[in-house]
């Protein structure tokens, strides 16, 4: 087993566990998310359901909390929100549009959005220990929500690529007191020009971050932690990919043991207190 050649403690910051009769994603069990993590050396986890548009989360985030009872799992609430992405030609236009005549987005809540008053439920419930969003389905939060996710301080793990562009990310959600977590390094799927651009980002905001799940490119992984040793975190994208490969694809990098001691556990433990041993 990996656990027993490569001698480190891991944890990892980017698993999925989606309910059982979700028939559109990578399905996997409790239990045997438990067995393939510590197949591959991995003492915890942070787990959250999969992203579903127009959809209330508030039943998947339950059921991860209830599988995480008694296992090395750290529930992290899944969010949405009501402002749009922005971010192709015909969301630019609008916006440069009501910037010109003066007016703001519309950030009304629909029945399925996130509100100020789940955040403030989610963040003092002890079940769960962070939040996660992925723009390009979930939407933005709205002001309200970011003000409370601002008061609560817990860290946001962010779907980050071409769907949620680095300049998107910084004007929506860095800058305030939580950590971002940007996952992917904000390249997904495999884009390096974003990926380069979310590196350049950790320079600028202190409390930005960036996890290592499906990045697959030697050069980026080695850039990030040579020049932010502190930034980075480990994250598998299980079940979509196994974990032995994401632990191996770290384990080969060019870097110093104290490097990888960082990215496998060390910075996500600072980041994310229940990561801690």
């Amino acid at each position: 087993m990996l656990e027993l050649e490569h001698g480190f403690r891991i944890v990892d910051v980017y698993t999925q566990l989606p309910p059982a009769d979700d028939p559109g994603v990578d399905t996997i069990t409790p239990d045997q998310l438990e067995r393939e993590m510590h197949q591959a050396g991995i003492t915890k986890a942070v787990v959250f359901p999969p992203a579903r548009p127009a959809t209330s989360y508030v039943a998947p985030n339950n059921g991860v909390a209830r599988h995480s009872v008694d296992r090395p799992f750290v529930a992290f609430a899944r969010i949405n929100g009501s402002r749009g992405p922005d971010t192709g030609p015909t969301d630019r236009l609008r916006t440069a549009v009501r910037q010109r005549v003066g007016s703001q987005p519309s950030t009304r809540r629909g029945g399925h959005h996130s509100t100020p008053e789940d955040i403030e439920r989610y963040a003092y419930d002890d079940r769960f220990h962070g939040f996660v969003l992925d723009p390009g389905v979930d939407g933005y939060p709205d002001p309200d929500v970011l003000a409370v996710l601002d008061d609560v301080g817990l860290p946001v793990l962010v779907h980050g690529g071409v769907d949620a562009p680095p300049e998107t990310l910084a004007n929506r959600l860095l800058g305030y007191s939580f950590p971002v977590v940007v996952a992917h390094f904000g390249g997904h799927p495999l884009d390096r020009s974003l990926m380069a651009e979310t590196i350049d980002l950790l320079s600028e905001y202190d409390d930005c971050y960036v996890e290592t799940s499906v990045v697959r490119y030697r050069r980026e992984l080695e850039r990030a932690l040579l020049e932010h040793p502190d930034r980075v975190l480990f994250g598998s994208a299980t079940p979509a990919a196994h974990p032995n490969v994401a632990v191996m694809e770290i384990l080969t990098l060019d870097v110093s043991e104290d490097k990888l001691w960082r990215v496998f556990s060390k910075n996500a433990c600072r980041v994310i207190d229940a990561l801690a041993p």
